[in-house]
């Protein structure tokens, strides 16, 4: 995400790769107060337990941590809190369908500033099982090998 103009990457929950199939990546905004964000800038935030809800036609982002900014004082929040995604009505319904359909789990995968604002890359994502895990980390390993000995054969 770093690459694109005016993104500045926070966080990625690289468990959620591991651990699912991603099928689709949307990006969604989300409700914070100021010291959650002032506490995002110096990068505090887990993503690695947490998911996404739809209740009441409304994305809700469970288990994400942002620790409790410095200078907050009384205006910190509680770090585990339910935090509100902002997304069309049209795709959160569609999400609905899919998760209760199709067995899909909402995932963020990572948390990200785009022109000042804070923005989460949410994925619809399939669990994987174990062998499919095995399958992919030996996948990698080929790969790696394969890169390694096309960079020591020089032509």
């Amino acid at each position: 995400m770093a690459d694109k103009a005016g993104t500045k990457q926070i966080a990625v929950n690289r468990q959620a790769r591991h651990e699912y199939f991603v099928i689709e990546a949307l990006e969604t905004g989300i409700e914070l107060v100021g010291t959650e964000v002032k506490s995002l800038r110096a990068g505090t935030v887990n993503l690695k337990d947490s998911w996404v809800d739809v209740d009441n036609g409304q994305l809700i982002l469970r288990g994400m941590h942002i620790s409790p900014y410095d200078k907050g004082n009384v205006f910190n929040r509680d770090p585990l809190r339910e935090r509100r995604l902002l997304a069309h009505k049209s795709e959160i319904r569609r999400l609905g369908q899919e998760i209760k359909l199709q067995g899909y789990t909402l995932v963020p995968l990572s948390l990200y500033f785009k022109r000042g604002r804070v923005k989460v890359e949410l994925g619809v994502c399939k669990g994987k099982k174990l062998y499919d895990k095995r399958a992919s980390a030996a996948a990698k390993d080929a790969q790696r090998t394969i890169d390694r000995a096309m960079k020591t054969q020089r032509y």
